[in-house]
């Protein structure tokens, strides 16, 4: 498999204590993790700990396209790294940086061989979008 790594950021207007807590408690993530509006993420599980495993599923809103996306947590340092190998293999790292009030989050992810490179990263990076939005507006 050649796997390309491709980064993505975001700044959210929050701490890094809140933004932590909207990107790593199952009842928030549920709110935020998709990459448009016409999907949502009805189930989250979330393990938090080296060794801990996670589960989300995305699902279209229409109900006829759904997948689950898990992995197992490698690392996880709190406020300022997670780092996880998805369930087919492929790494993820990312970082929170504090900077009074304000918090900076870069993503770095290892793609996959089905989908178009540049497609990939418009979709994760709608993600991290998302989730600025809602931590942004709670």
């Amino acid at each position: 498999m050649d796997l390309k790594k491709v980064t993505i950021k975001t700044v959210v207007n929050k701490s890094v204590k809140k933004v932590w807590q909207f990107w790593t408690k199952p009842a928030h993530i549920t709110n935020w993790n998709f990459a448009s509006d016409d999907w949502h993420c009805p189930k989250a599980e979330n393990d938090l700990k080296k060794g801990g495993k996670f589960s989300f599923t995305m699902a279209s809103k229409d109900e006829k396209m759904s997948f689950d996306l898990g992995g197992t947590y490698d690392e996880v340092i709190e406020y300022k790294q997670i780092s996880y190998t998805l369930d087919d293999g492929r790494k993820v790292d990312t970082f929170f940086t504090d900077d009074d009030n304000l918090t900076a989050i870069k993503t770095i992810f290892e793609t996959e061989n089905t989908n178009p490179v540049e497609m990939q990263k418009t979709g994760w990076q709608a993600i991290l979008n998302n989730f600025k939005k809602y931590a942004e507006n709670n």
